[in-house]
C-alpha cells in the first residue's frame, strides 16, 4: 500500500512550517519578502513568527504562445527579464512575442505596484538578509526574477524558502549564484503542480493581499 503524500492544510499551516525552518535567521534581522499573491500568505507567517520585517517583490509569469499556463519566463517590478531557455527551446516564441508579452505584463505589474506602495512603503533591502518566500515552485521562473530583483537592490544574503516544489527546479534555484539556501520541505518524487502540496489550494484575492499590507 502506498504511503499517501505529504499536504499542508493551507498556505497559513504552510507558513507555519517555514518559519520553524527559517529561526535560524532570526538573529540577522531579515525581511521576509512574499511573492504575490499567494507568497504573501506563506510569508506574513513567517514575519510574524521570527518576527522580522515584512514586504513583497512582483514578478510575473512571461505566458508561452497558445499556453498561457506554461511560463517561459518572467519579469520583475525593476524591469529585470528572465527567459527559461529550456522551455524557450521547443517553442517558436520570436523576439516580437516576447517584446508584446514582457510589454504587457510590466503594464500589470506597474499598476499592481502602484496600489501596493499606496498602502506601503517598500523595505530598503541593501545590506539585507532576504527571505524569499512563495507558496511552492514550478518551473521556478518567478522566483528566479525575484532573486535577480532581491540581488539588485543590494541584498548581502538570499534565502529562497518555499513549502514545496520539484527537484529539478529546486538544484536549478540553488545553484544560482546569489543564493545562500534553498530550504524547500517537501519534494514530491511525483511533480504536477503546487496545487498538490495543499489540502486546500483556494486562489489568494488581491483583496487579501492588500489586508496583509495594511497590518505592516
Amino acid at each position: 500500500m502506498l504511503k499517501p503524500a505529504f499536504r499542508y492544510a493551507n498556505r497559513k499551516d504552510a507558513g507555519k512550517a517555514l518559519a520553524a525552518k527559517l529561526k535560524k535567521y532570526a538573529a540577522e534581522n531579515p525581511v521576509a519578502i512574499g511573492l504575490p499573491r499567494g507568497g504573501v500568505i506563506v510569508a506574513v507567517e513567517v514575519a510574524r513568527a521570527l518576527p522580522c520585517d515584512f514586504d513583497v517583490i512582483i514578478a510575473g509569469k512571461l505566458r508561452a504562445p497558445l499556453n498561457p499556463e506554461l511560463a517561459i519566463g518572467a519579469v520583475n517590478e525593476d524591469g529585470l527579464v528572465f527567459l527559461n531557455k529550456d522551455v524557450l527551446g521547443s517553442l517558436h516564441a520570436g523576439e516580437d512575442y516576447l517584446n508584446e508579452e514582457k510589454a504587457r505584463l510590466l503594464v500589470k505589474i506597474k499598476e499592481r505596484l502602484k496600489a501596493y506602495r499606496a498602502i506601503k512603503k517598500k523595505v530598503p533591502l541593501k545590506g539585507r538578509a532576504v527571505l524569499l518566500i512563495d507558496d511552492g515552485l514550478a518551473t521556478g521562473s518567478t522566483m528566479v526574477s525575484a532573486v535577480q530583483a532581491a540581488h539588485a537592490e543590494g541584498a548581502t544574503k538570499i534565502i529562497v524558502a518555499v513549502p514545496g516544489g520539484p527537484e529539478d527546479t529546486i538544484n536549478k534555484i540553488s545553484s544560482m549564484k546569489h543564493v545562500t539556501e534553498v530550504i524547500c520541505p517537501v519534494v514530491p518524487p511525483v511533480f504536477f503542480a503546487v496545487s498538490q502540496l495543499y489540502e486546500s489550494f483556494q486562489q489568494t484575492e488581491e483583496d487579501e493581499v492588500i489586508a496583509i499590507l495594511k497590518q505592516f
